[in-house]
């Protein structure tokens, strides 16, 4: 069981792996693929502090949205996704102590 799901779980990534490592990609096509880790992180997060129980909501993720102002700085200031997740995680346990 444990050998099956790790092959369905590795193949789907490996293989377009292999595959496109040995072709010659145009630029307008690794432009447009490195935005998509920012598009997938933008997603999440946009889900994650917008919304509550599946409807738009700002009033009860407040704290989170203010955490997420410097995090988001971090985050462009120097493109390090480290740096960004401890800034944010510092930046949410600040406010959960002051409030």
């Amino acid at each position: 069981m444990i050998v099956g799901t790790s092959l369905v779980t590795w193949i789907p990534r490996v293989l377009p792996l292999l595959a496109l490592s040995r072709l010659q990609l145009p630029d307008l096509g690794i432009r447009w693929l490195r935005h998509i880790p920012v598009a997938v992180m933008a997603a999440l997060l946009a889900q994650e502090l917008l919304l509550n129980e599946g409807r738009f909501n700002l009033t009860d993720n407040a704290l989170e949205l203010l955490a997420a102002i410097p995090a988001i700085c971090i985050a462009v200031w120097t493109r390090s996704l480290f740096g960004t997740v401890i800034a944010g995680i510092v930046s949410l346990a600040l406010l959960r102590l002051l409030v």
